[in-house]
């Protein structure tokens, strides 16, 4: 790192490999697909201010790279001035220089915006590293929604960010969900459906043929008289991805009135049954383990995190209401 003169500015150099799959594509988006976390206008102008170099040349944004071409990015560290650190606490997995894992619980917004200006996990990671200032969204990697609990990871670095950024891309960090689902499913199995924004309804996410890619693997867990746990991984990660596949083959999560529709108990509910059902207000959905290569070590690193309190409760009901039904026709077999 180096300090300009008189503005105080800190540059870092980051140093890229263009990947075969970006042949054909100009610097620009073939950079702006390996650098997500800064805008295409920001990376076009330190193309046109010099401060990419391809293999050692200065090039020009709308040069066609071929694959292969060694590329120098100064990126101008910018510390994150809007947004407040805030003494909020978190429940930290782990933690290196390098690196923080995060079991986050539900209701806490990940990043501020329109209608959650503050409180979010953002500040709270402020508060906790100042130093979290200089990376680009306090280090934060991947999100989760506000009503999904579990594990995220945070890098503490530039070079943490950026190399956990490659590998996220790289499809190479696990993510392992656990959700309730409404309806019995018989088998585990894949969703390949692409997924984009509603064509009408524009806080919603659909499933669209022109959308970007997204695969959702499952497999059950257990299954109850109307509702399966199921344990979902990640091979994409589009917003909203797990809700909008599980909405698609009709087993919508529990608690998702984005997704799920009208509540509907199972016939004969026991009363505990469907205050359960009734009082669960989030999407039953919670990440439960993350895999991943260490940044700096490269060595392989797993984390899990247990299902939180409301979703245990709710699987206990589930549990409960299915041994009532099967000794009641137990009952009515032996008159």
């Amino acid at each position: 790192m180096r300090l300009t003169n008189k503005a105080a500015r800190e540059f870092r150099t980051h140093d890229l490999t263009i990947p075969s799959s970006c042949a054909g594509m100009r610097l620009d988006q073939a950079l702006a697909r390996l650098m997500p976390d800064f805008s295409r206008t920001r990376l076009k102008d330190w193309i046109d201010t010099g401060r990419v170099q391809v293999d050692r040349r200065v090039p020009r944004a709308r040069d066609l790279v071929n694959g292969g071409e060694r590329v120098t990015v100064e990126v101008e560290e910018t510390p994150v001035e809007t947004v407040a650190a805030q003494p909020i606490g978190l429940d930290v997995v782990y933690a290196d220089p390098a690196l923080i894992v995060i079991n986050k619980p539900a209701g806490l917004v990940v990043h501020p915006g329109a209608g959650n200006r503050d409180r979010t996990l953002q500040n709270a990671l402020l508060h906790y590293d100042a130093g979290l200032a200089a990376v680009p969204r306090a280090g934060l990697v991947h999100r989760l929604d506000k009503d999904t609990s579990g594990l995220l990871v945070v890098a503490r670095s530039i070079i943490a960010h950026t190399a956990l950024v490659r590998q996220l891309q790289a499809r190479e960090i696990e993510r392992h969900y656990e959700a309730i689902c409404a309806g019995v499913m018989t088998a585990g199995g894949t969703v390949d459906r692409p997924i984009g924004r509603h064509r009408t309804e524009r806080v919603r996410m659909a499933v669209r043929e022109d959308g970007r890619e997204a695969v959702t693997h499952y497999r059950v867990l257990e299954r109850f008289r109307a509702h399966t746990h199921v344990r979902a991984q990640l091979e994409t990660g589009r917003t909203h991805q797990i809700r909008v596949h599980f909405a698609h083959l009709k087993h919508a999560l529990v608690g998702d009135t984005t997704y799920g529709g009208r509540l509907l108990p199972p016939r004969g509910a026991t009363p505990e049954l469907i205050e359960a059902l009734r009082g669960f207000r989030r999407q039953a959905l919670h990440a439960a383990r993350l895999a991943l290569a260490h940044p700096g070590t490269g060595k392989a690193m797993e984390w899990q995190a247990p299902l939180p309190a409301d979703m245990q409760s709710l699987l206990a009901v589930l549990r409960q209401d299915a041994r009532e039904q099967r000794a009641a026709e137990e009952r009515r077999r032996a008159r």
